[in-house]
């Protein structure tokens, strides 16, 4: 922790996710978590508030003390960044934490080493982080993804996310964004790939619902061992991302989209095709690269609005 003490404290942050809450810390000097400190606790996004709670704030007490008294924290939507209050009714996962003041449950839990929570969507710490140490360096304005369950977005400008204007979906987010007559994440998602596959295989052994059929991994395996409908489920729903995400590139002027998130790793399926449906658009040139720091670009990116000031008192 040499680096840290000679520019500052160290920076705690908390990145959390549906399955899982990352706690590091990261030193000011490099902006870069330590790597001794960054530890990953599973979470139950189904749990009640004070198991939510009491689960994210034991992976932060297992940091080292020594670190400032403001965190960074990523955290899915929908919330209530500036007021650190839950807003997931009827989104499927953490429910309970909707109307909790979650800043305020957190700092009640991490008494003495918590005196402010800045919080901030996970898809945009994600983008800051690439953006200060990745893909996204050195372009003033680019689109970040990230591939999960879902379809993460942030739109960039000068490093800092815009989520309000002409040159941005509703909100800043391509999840709220329609294709081919449907809610983009109809067909962008791991249920809207598993339903698709499912369909195109209804006459084969596999069972057609997507909730008993092969998960998303074992679809990419297909496609890579050359099934068509496993290789069609993939085309079909990252031609359908770049078609809805072409005309906001151009309105942004993004000189790159960046892709992070669990699907990334199928890049050989996901890069051609959204190549493909992004050239429908009035930039077909701009480059879609792979994230250079995806699990460190959250950390990254929660530091720097830590140290900011932004986010929650």
């Amino acid at each position: 922790m040499t680096a840290a003490r000679a520019g500052g404290a160290p920076v705690p942050v908390l990145d959390v996710g549906g399955t899982h809450v990352t706690a590091a810390l990261v030193d000011p000097g490099t902006s870069r978590p330590v790597p001794s400190t960054v530890l990953r606790r599973p979470l139950r996004a189904h749990g009640g508030a004070d198991e939510i709670l009491d689960a994210i704030a034991s992976a932060a007490s297992e940091l080292p003390a020594g670190h400032g008294t403001r965190w960074g924290v990523a955290m899915p939507g929908p919330f209530d960044y500036p007021t650190g209050v839950g807003r997931f009714a009827g989104v499927g996962k953490f429910e309970s934490l909707a109307g909790v003041d979650v800043g305020a449950g957190l700092r009640e839990r991490l008494t003495g080493r918590a005196e402010r929570l800045c919080f901030l969507n996970d898809a945009d710490a994600f983008a800051i982080g690439e953006y200060r140490a990745g893909a996204a360096r050195g372009h003033e304005r680019v689109v970040c993804l990230t591939l999960g369950t879902g379809v993460g977005s942030s739109f960039l400008s000068a490093g800092r996310p815009v989520h309000t204007g002409p040159s941005v979906p509703p909100s800043g987010h391509v999840h709220r964004l329609t294709v081919h007559g449907r809610p983009l994440e109809d067909t962008v998602s791991r249920r809207g790939i598993r339903a698709l596959y499912g369909r195109l295989t209804a006459n084969d052994e596999d069972d057609p619902d997507e909730q008993h059929g092969p998960d998303v991994h074992e679809i990419a395996l297909r496609a890579v061992q050359g099934e068509a409908a496993a290789a069609e489920a993939f085309r079909y729903a990252f031609d359908a991302l770049g078609r809805a995400l072409a005309p906001w590139i151009g309105l942004l002027e993004a000189t790159a989209v960046v892709v992070g998130g669990s699907m990334a790793q199928s890049w050989h399926l996901i890069h051609p095709a959204l190549t493909a449906g992004l050239a429908t658009g009035e930039r077909p040139d701009v480059p879609v690269l792979p994230a250079l720091r995806p699990a460190e670009a959250p950390l990254i990116g929660a530091a720097h609005w830590a140290r900011r000031g932004q986010g929650a008192p």
